[in-house]
């Protein structure tokens, strides 16, 4: 006997013995776990897709105060020269 065999007989077993009593309030406890399951994960992304555009103002604020796209004046002074 193969083991895809062995396996189609033990769920044959399963299904034929009498099935375990169901409580008659599974399925409106699962759509009300559901529910809180996808108002948490909205939160969350709302929560991210916040942090996301922060960031981005923070950045585009910081870019236009410190400028670092103007290159930095030297620390030394060119020598003079024909004094």
């Amino acid at each position: 006997m193969s083991g895809r065999e062995r396996k189609e007989t033990a769920v044959r077993r399963m299904l034929e013995t009498p099935h375990p009593p169901v409580p008659a309030d599974l399925a409106a406890r699962a759509a009300e776990h559901g529910t809180r399951l996808l108002r948490r994960h909205r939160a969350l992304r709302r929560a991210l897709w916040l942090l996301l555009v922060a960031a981005a103002i923070a950045f585009a604020l910081w870019a236009t105060v410190a400028q670092p796209w103007v290159v930095a004046p030297s620390g030394t002074t060119p020598p003079l020269e024909g004094w």
